[in-house]
């Protein structure tokens, strides 16, 4: 019988009422106990790592992740994080860089409603986390919840309420779960050659900027006095910057003369941006922007933030960003 390390973080489905609203309180081994179907499929351990609202998470937290599911790799055969779903697609990004050449899943998931409430998803999102984990095909780090398995570097959330609160954007899911049974959408890729590595150094100085029509100039400029070393920018289509009136390009070239990269990125969901269809995006490109394609938001932030925990160096950041590292990088 395989060996299932369950860690726990915290999020709704650990929540209680209180007071002050949901706030974590049910440990990992209490949630288990309320999923009888639970028992007879696979060995299970437990250990609390931290009970947070998830918009609490922060790039420590995704280094002690990181840290704990790469020492239980080593014992067991794959590992369970319960999660808030708030920033959960920011941890599964990160863990996705943090934990290289996986020989065995690691799977992110949680609910809309705590595990207590009589209509919790949560008992069902666990159950499918744990068959996905000892199935054992997948190795990466995924993402579970309504059925759907999603590679942590291309899952976003998309509802807020919704039990279908996650999508896999501009890829297909890795899988499903059908009548209780792992269905793969294609034949998983075969397991890394290399061992294993733990790379949690990070630096949390990104900056996201979500353009409006309007946005003032200075907001960028702003950037290199408030110490931030990468800019990421959430512009208008397929990946249009202002560059008239209210231009932003001079504030872009200022700041990567200070050798600050802007990527840029769409603030649509689904297809990325293309900075040679239009005059907007051709300009931006000529300003030295880089395009983030059709990587989501939260895995630009999440492999700038571990880039620059890496590098000081301008160039070797560019090209790190341009690297495929985990398939995050569409190349089709």
């Amino acid at each position: 019988m395989k060996k299932i390390l369950l860690i726990s973080t915290g999020g709704t489905i650990a929540s209680t009422p209180t007071i002050n609203g949901l706030t974590p309180t049910v440990s990992g081994s209490d949630m288990v106990q309320l999923i009888p179907e639970l028992e007879g499929l696979c060995e299970i351990h437990y250990t609390e790592l931290l009970n947070l609202d998830s918009s609490n998470m922060q790039p420590e937290e995704w280094a002690s992740m990181a840290s704990a599911a790469f020492t239980a790799l080593s014992i067991f055969d794959g590992v369970v994080i319960t999660h808030g779903t708030d920033t959960m697609a920011y941890s599964a990004a990160a863990l996705s860089f943090m934990l290289q050449h996986l020989h065995k899943p690691v799977v992110l998931t949680g609910s809309q409603l705590p595990i207590e409430d009589p209509g919790t998803d949560g008992k069902k999102n666990i159950l499918d986390a744990f068959r996905v984990a000892v199935d054992g095909r997948l190795c990466g780090v995924y993402i579970v919840f309504d059925g759907l398995i999603i590679p942590g570097y291309c899952a976003r959330k998309t509802c807020s309420r919704n039990f279908h609160a996650f999508e896999s954007i501009n890829r297909k899911p890795a899988g499903e779960i059908v009548n209780d049974e792992v269905v793969l959408t294609s034949e998983p890729e075969p397991p890394a050659r290399e061992s294993l590595t733990l790379n949690a150094n990070y630096d949390p100085s990104v900056l996201l900027i979500k353009l409006v029509p309007g946005t003032k100039p200075e907001l960028i400029e702003a950037a290199a006095d408030l110490g931030y070393r990468a800019v990421v920018i959430e512009a208008f289509g397929l990946g249009g910057i202002p560059n008239v009136r209210r231009t932003l390009l001079p504030a872009i070239h200022s700041l990567i003369s200070q050798k600050i990269p802007v990527v840029v990125t769409t603030q649509c969901i689904h297809d990325g941006c293309d900075l040679n269809v239009y005059d907007v995006g051709v300009d931006a490109s000529k300003a030295g922007v880089l395009s983030a394609g059709t990587m989501t938001t939260e895995a630009i932030v999440a492999k700038l933030m571990w880039i620059l925990g890496q590098t000081d160096d301008f160039q070797r950041i560019i090209s790190m960003f341009y690297q495929d590292y985990i398939g995050e990088i569409n190349k089709k």
